[in-house]
């Protein structure tokens, strides 16, 4: 799968700013110190930034602009890596028909790498657009740009899908009903951020949560007749959500 494939698979810009956010939120919960995922709200005046990085030089962002949405992804291994020659150069199509509204975002200092705009996959949506757009780019069937696994997290959407990727990415179990919580924008709860993270401080985990729009319910969990500590086991819970 390449850019071309990506478009029509990508939800609506309310849509994909609501998954950006679960996505940052779900990170923090698991990891605050090193997550892959993150929002900033603000990032410039009425603008918001979603970004990815795997630590291992694939990375993403996405700007949520008044005037619409610009992605862009890097995947260092693939055939549209701007290090194929030297010096850098864009894949061929890469930039072009980037509407002026949202064409200074590529000089933007946070997505340059030694002067040069790293990126093998390129993506916007202007305001009142109907459908995604890209440059006339053109690979082929053994070429890739990156576009096949970089956004697979906002095009699926699904808590699966996260679950699979903490499982990879963190190396543990996490619960699939805490994931379609945060996934359906739900308030955040005690009970959702000790079945993702048992270890997780929640009232950190409730700033960064407040920070990204999400509202937060403060009842404590209680298990056998006593607040929820960390070590108690979630999967005891029963429906009413108290442990024992």
């Amino acid at each position: 799968m390449t850019v071309q494939t990506l478009l029509p698979l990508l939800p609506d810009p309310d849509v994909l700013l609501a998954r950006c956010r679960a996505l940052a939120l779900l990170d923090f919960v698991l990891d605050a110190d090193a997550p892959t995922h993150g929002f900033v709200s603000d990032w410039r005046d009425g603008v918001d930034l979603a970004w990815m990085d795997n630590g291992s030089g694939d990375q993403y962002a996405v700007v949520f602009d008044p005037a619409g949405v610009f992605l862009h992804g890097f995947d260092h291994e693939s055939d549209a890596t701007p290090w194929r020659e030297s010096p850098r150069a864009h894949w061929p199509g890469l930039l072009d028909g980037l509407p002026a509204s949202l064409a200074h975002y590529p000089a933007a200092p946070e997505f340059r790498f030694d002067g040069f705009f790293d990126a093998t996959v390129c993506v916007w949506r202007e305001r009142g657009a109907g459908s995604w757009q890209c440059g006339p780019v053109e690979f082929a069937p053994d070429e890739t740009d990156g576009a096949d696994w970089l956004f697979e997290l906002l095009t699926d959407g699904s808590a699966d899908a996260y679950v699979g990727f903490a499982a990879d990415c963190y190396e543990r179990s996490i619960d699939r009903d805490a994931v379609t919580a945060i996934l359906s924008q739900a308030p955040l709860s005690r009970r959702t951020v000790a079945s993702l993270s048992p270890t997780a401080d929640f009232a950190t985990a409730a700033r960064r949560a407040r920070t990204l729009g999400y509202t937060v319910t403060d009842q404590p969990w209680v298990v056998r007749g006593r607040p929820y500590r960390a070590g108690d086991s979630a999967g005891e819970r029963s429906n009413d959500g108290v442990l024992g």
